[in-house]
Parts: C-alpha cells; sequence; structure tokens
C-alpha cells in the first residue's frame, strides 16, 4: 500500500545544484535495490530523463544529472521497504542535502499515490516516462528482437489490451501525457528509440 506523503514541499531551498554523480546513485542502488528487474526499470527511466532533458529541454549537463538522478531513484526504496515508498528514498535524499528540484520530482511521480500534483517540466516527464515505459518493457520481453524493430502501433494495441501489463495503470498513462502536453504516440516513438539504442 502506497503511503501518502501528506506534504508538498520538499528539500532545502539553499541546497540548489547538490547533484549525486552516477557513481554515487548507483552506490545507493546497490544498497537498496536487490531486485534486478526492479534496478533495471529504474536504470531505464534514468537513461530516458537524461536523454530527454539533453535532446527535448536543451538541458546543459548539471539539469540533465539533476533529470537523470529523479529517474534512476525515484524506486529505490520499493524493493525492501514498500510500505515507506517514496517517503523513505525523500527523507533520505532531504538528510543528504540534494536539490530540492530532484526530492520534488520523486515525490510527485505517483501523483495518485502520493498526493503530489508533478508541476516543473522534471516532475511531469519522470510521471509520464516511468509508467509507460514499464508496459514497453513488458512488450519487449515478447518480441524476439526486443526493442528493435518495435513499431508505435504495436505499443498502442498493447495499451489498448487490459489483461497485458496489468499492473500498469492505462489512466495513470493518459493523465499523465495530459499533464505532460504530449501524446502517447510521442512518448512511445521516444522511449522505443532511447530503450533500443541503451541495448544495443
Amino acid at each position: 500500500m502506497s503511503l501518502l506523503l501528506q506534504r508538498t514541499e520538499f528539500g532545502n531551498p539553499a541546497n540548489v545544484g547538490r547533484i549525486w554523480t552516477k557513481e554515487q546513485c548507483n552506490a545507493l542502488l546497490q544498497e537498496w535495490v536487490l531486485n534486478p528487474k526492479l534496478r533495471q526499470h529504474m536504470d531505464q527511466v534514468g537513461h530516458l530523463m537524461e536523454q530527454w532533458a539533453i535532446q527535448k529541454e536543451g538541458a546543459n549537463e548539471a539539469t540533465a544529472s539533476a533529470w537523470y538522478m529523479a529517474g534512476v531513484l525515484h524506486d529505490a526504496d520499493w524493493d525492501q521497504w514498500p510500505d515507506q515508498h517514496c517517503k523513505k528514498i525523500i527523507e533520505y535524499l532531504e538528510g543528504q542535502e540534494i536539490d530540492p528540484t530532484v526530492i520534488r520530482a520523486i515525490a510527485s511521480h505517483g501523483p495518485r499515490h502520493f498526493g503530489v500534483m508533478p508541476q516543473s517540466r522534471m516532475d511531469q516527464m519522470l510521471y509520464a516516462l516511468d509508467e509507460l515505459s514499464g508496459l514497453i518493457h513488458a512488450y519487449s520481453l515478447l518480441r524476439p528482437q526486443g526493442y528493435t524493430g518495435m513499431e508505435v502501433s504495436g505499443v498502442k494495441k498493447r495499451l489498448k489490451e487490459k489483461t497485458f501489463a496489468a499492473n500498469v495503470s492505462r489512466e495513470e498513462i493518459d493523465e499523465a501525457c495530459s499533464i505532460a502536453n504530449l501524446t502517447k504516440e510521442e512518448l512511445i516513438e521516444f522511449i522505443v528509440q532511447e530503450l533500443t539504442s541503451m541495448n544495443q
């Protein structure tokens, strides 16, 4: 059962710009995330966030690193402390004096669960890329070539099949696309492209 955070302010504004390196993020994941499938999902979302920031938002290196950190750590506490998701990771990062924009993005990646609506572009895209990438990954596991040659139409067909990847909320995907002002087609095309290159 997800835990409502019961607050909408996170971190200290004085810590803006305090971002971990990829090595520091991975060190925490080695300790906290023992499930390789969950770790793969988090790595994928981190990659997607970083590449969206660079390619679509014109982000500099520091901003792209913040987006990566939000993506790769968003489910860090789910494996060992599901009853504290995502309260534990947020409090941990606050204790580490991490940039509040990263912490808020993590807090808003499931607004129906945590009660925090995405506001910044980083918030919006973490919500949008998280759920949809999970369904696309499930689809890749059914295909002999994985992501290679995957088409938007094939993903959309799977989206309509309520029994396929039934744990992936179609309602949340629709809501996330609306909040981010993007079509599902745009998001699917980007995710497939990036996960194809990531897995080559």
